[in-house]
């Protein structure tokens, strides 16, 4: 964008818009520092991250967006993109930068007859969730409930009907994006499909998603809950192995940790190790207690909370002011033997962290149904994927912990070699390629070099512009 192009109102000397040249241009809608709402509009879901924009934005509308972008893309500052701000790395926010923060953007205008909805990405999953189960009707997101719609819709999906109607991506029907030179597109499979390719996995490289058409499934009562067992190696294995062995309406979690001191669980139990699942049957529910039925004799249940339910109710209540900090590697397993399973628990056992988990989600299903190359997220065929984590308290035990979960990480690894963009976490270019292998990632890049070859969209997993070393 050229000089002319500037706003009249703004300083064309300046590096960058000042605080009340931004509140003019966005009636209101700015947070600086100077605002009692700064220090909670600041803070994203990672406790790790603190960093201090010079403003940020709470945009309205597409209109908004685009401004901002524009303004972007003239003055050159940072401009980091806020839909539920869940991201591992800290992409939601920037150091002196500006936040262009969608979570006023929430209309949700759900067709019931058509089984689509259009939905604005400052919605939550479980604000979508709700709403879309009046009508008897789901579009699968990921485990929690305030993940924001725009940054695990680019990213992927990986959630509770991910077997039975595949990632979030595989509903996604149309979006609307504003670009680097702040257009607003409207993308699909016959417009702009190098683009809709583009943006189902490749996270937000590409511009700022503003509102998603999904398709919407048959999913009211599903039979699920929080399922908890004794973890031994054996246990581990079997479960494992009935997840993968089980009907594609089934989806779940599998959580390895030592059991925390809740009072629907006996003091004995408290600090050994458990598998505590959480799976969800998207079919009858009177199915669904025979599916379960293989899991519940693998052990003497330490709790058992599976039962029919509204499919909102998976998600688990909210502590707004839950802000963890964890070091974590993401992976995917082509198994996890008993070898696997020991491992595990020994890592996991050795751990000094107040917390240490491995997460465990069998894939397959819809979701291996598609092919790899129809749209950016290219691990269709990966069986596995497990996130590792310890979380813990004090900076100054960072090292400690990352040391710990780098050789676990590296102790686990074996062929498949992938990542899940949504749960990098700050770490290297080497992750970033392991999210995006090969063809995929040959293809992102010129897909970024067409919309945007300066690279204005880059507090993500960064995929370069062509013209970029």
């Amino acid at each position: 964008m050229t000089t002319k192009n500037r706003p009249a109102k703004l300083n064309a000397s300046s590096a960058s818009p000042s605080t009340s040249d931004l509140r003019a241009l966005f009636n209101g809608r700015v947070i600086a520092s100077d605002d009692p709402r700064y220090e909670s509009a600041r803070k994203v879901f990672a406790g790790n991250i603190d960093r201090r924009p010079a403003a940020i934005v709470r945009v309205a509308d597409a209109g908004d967006v685009s401004r901002l972008v524009k303004l972007a893309g003239d003055y050159g500052f940072e401009l980091a993109i806020r839909s539920g701000g869940h991201s591992g790395a800290g992409h939601s926010t920037t150091e002196g930068g500006i936040v262009l923060d969608l979570s006023d953007m929430k209309d949700l205008q759900i067709n019931p007859d058509e089984r689509t909805a259009w939905a604005q990405t400052g919605l939550t999953a479980a604000e979508y969730t709700l709403a879309a189960n009046q009508y008897g009707l789901a579009t699968g997101f990921g485990d929690t409930g305030s993940v924001g719609l725009g940054g695990i819709t680019l990213g992927g999906g990986v959630g509770y009907l991910v077997r039975k109607y595949g990632l979030t991506i595989d509903s996604l029907l149309a979006a609307e994006v504003v670009t680097a030179d702040g257009q607003l597109l409207h993308v699909d499979e016959k417009s702009y499909p190098d683009l809709f390719w583009a943006i189902r996995g490749g996270g937000g490289n590409f511009g700022v998603a503003t509102r998603f058409k999904f398709r919407l499934h048959d999913v009211s009562q599903v039979y699920g809950g929080m399922l908890i067992l004794p973890a031994t190696a054996d246990i581990i294995a079997s479960i494992i192995g009935e997840a993968d062995s089980a009907p594609d309406e089934l989806s779940g979690i599998l959580n390895i940790m030592p059991a925390p001191p809740l009072p629907f669980l006996s003091p004995e139990h408290h600090g050994k190790m458990v598998v505590w699942a959480i799976m969800v049957y998207a079919g009858d529910p009177a199915k669904g207690e025979q599916v379960f039925a293989p899991f519940r004799k693998l052990a003497a249940r330490l709790a058992d909370m599976v039962k029919p339910m509204s499919y909102p109710e998976i998600y688990p209540p909210e502590e707004g002011g839950y802000h963890p900090v964890a070091a974590a590697r993401t992976m995917f397993l082509d198994h996890v033997t008993r070898a696997d399973a020991e491992l595990i628990l020994d890592r996991i056992q050795r751990s000094s962290s107040s917390m240490a988990v491995t997460q465990l989600r069998v894939l397959g299903g819809a979701m291996a149904r598609i092919p790899a190359d129809a749209t950016a997220f290219a691990h269709r065929q990966s069986k596995i994927m497990a996130n590792l984590a310890a979380l813990y308290e004090k900076p100054e035990e960072k090292e400690v912990h990352e040391e710990w979960v780098a050789e676990f990480f590296s102790s686990l690894q074996q062929s498949d070699k992938g990542m899940y963009v949504n749960f990098v976490g700050d770490e290297s270019e080497a992750s970033v390629r392991a999210a995006y292998p090969g063809a995929t990632w040959d293809k992102l890049r010129q897909v970024k070099t067409k919309y945007d070859p300066d690279n204005l969209f880059r507090l993500n997993q960064n995929i370069p512009p062509l013209s970029w070393k």
